[in-house]
């Protein structure tokens, strides 16, 4: 076994899995993917800062940053459902069902106080439901776009029943600690965790087995299978990775929330894929990576906090949204290998 746990009989064939894949991108598409979106996140800003004087506070700063932390854990996990060439739409589902069953069961015990214990437990229970999406998928052969667009109904209408059309209200100190204190001045604590969680995800997709044989199987499913990737079993992988940070995002949701209702998550749908998507990460696999879906929340966040501010209409702003994903698609599609969610 070398250090990637992989067989030495099966290293060539990974090498030559990995020179396959490289050889089959466009250099000029992953450099766009790159420097694109920094330049658009530039010009955003600099656009924004003149025309509102309220957009460059400390204020906004801080309301941005507390904004993007959500957004930026929950699609840390379906990154690597996307570089894989899948896709999870149930995100924003899954947010709404742990954020609902955890406040839920936080009202059942009022004495109780859990503490931080409220983070792995959401965790554990997204990873759960991820983990349904991905053997689902895998198992029963079924596209990741069905299967997560029956989940997402599924999800909705269990959490929904619970709520009965009601927001539940509560009051945590934990919660409090966790999105509303700031251990650096103008910088909520939540944004600190999503920073955090960000950097051990890029460990993740660089250093580990798991993050190298996600860029493989989205360069070339197939390829990765002869090369002797065990391509199911780190499909599900993924999908329980995605469900364990929807999870998370759902606790620090509620927390800066301070209540659960059912809107929770519904503008997570768009948001994760958009941000991914426009961060330099193909729809179709194999090219980008977590590391840069931060960027691509950061442009998705920037665009919201501003077009709020120069009293753009929320429909509008849906248009808007709509438009720069698909223009992100166009720019960052290789012609040459197709589009192909899977």
């Amino acid at each position: 076994m070398n250090k990637a746990g992989v067989p030495m009989s099966s290293v060539p064939d990974v090498a030559r899995a990995r020179k396959s894949l490289l050889s089959g991108l466009s250099p000029s598409l992953t450099e766009r993917g790159t420097w694109l979106p920094v330049v658009v996140f530039l010009v955003l800003v600099l656009i924004f800062s003149l025309a509102s004087p309220a957009f460059f506070t400390w204020r906004n700063l801080s309301a941005t940053t507390g904004e993007a932390a959500t957004l930026l854990i929950a699609s840390l996990g379906a990154s690597f459902v996307i570089l894989m060439g899948s896709i999870d739409l149930s995100v924003g589902a899954n947010v709404l069902l742990v954020g609902t069953v955890t406040v839920a069961g936080l009202k059942q015990i009022p004495d109780v106080n859990p503490g931080l214990l409220v983070l792995p437990f959401g965790a554990v229970l997204g990873g759960l439901l991820g983990a349904f999406n991905g053997s689902i998928s895998v198992i029963g052969k079924i596209p990741s776009f069905v299967v997560t667009l029956g989940s997402l109904s599924v999800f909705t209408g269990i959490a929904l029943s619970i709520l009965a059309g009601a927001t539940i209200m509560f009051d945590l100190p934990i919660f409090e600690a966790l999105s509303l204190r700031q251990s650096i001045p103008h910088l909520p604590n939540i944004a600190l965790c999503a920073l955090l969680l960000w950097l051990i995800f890029i460990f993740i997709g660089a250093r580990t087995r798991f993050g190298r044989f996600a860029l493989l199987i989205g360069g070339g499913e197939q390829v990765a299978r002869i090369a002797g990737i065990p391509v199911d079993r780190y499909k599900i992988y993924a999908f329980i990775v995605s469900g364990v940070t929807a999870g998370l995002a759902a606790v620090f949701a509620v927390s800066r929330l301070g209540a659960v209702g059912p809107s929770l998550g519904s503008d997570l749908l768009l948001n994760t894929i958009a941000a991914i998507v426009v961060g330099g990460t193909s729809l179709a696999g194999g090219i980008g990576g977590v590391h840069r879906t931060l960027i691509g929340v950061a442009i998705i966040v920037v665009l919201n906090n501003g077009l709020n501010l120069l009293g753009v209409g929320p429909y509008w702003q849906l248009v808007i949204k709509g438009l720069v994903v698909i223009g992100a698609v166009l720019i960052s599609q290789d012609r040459g290998r197709g589009l192909i969610v899977k």
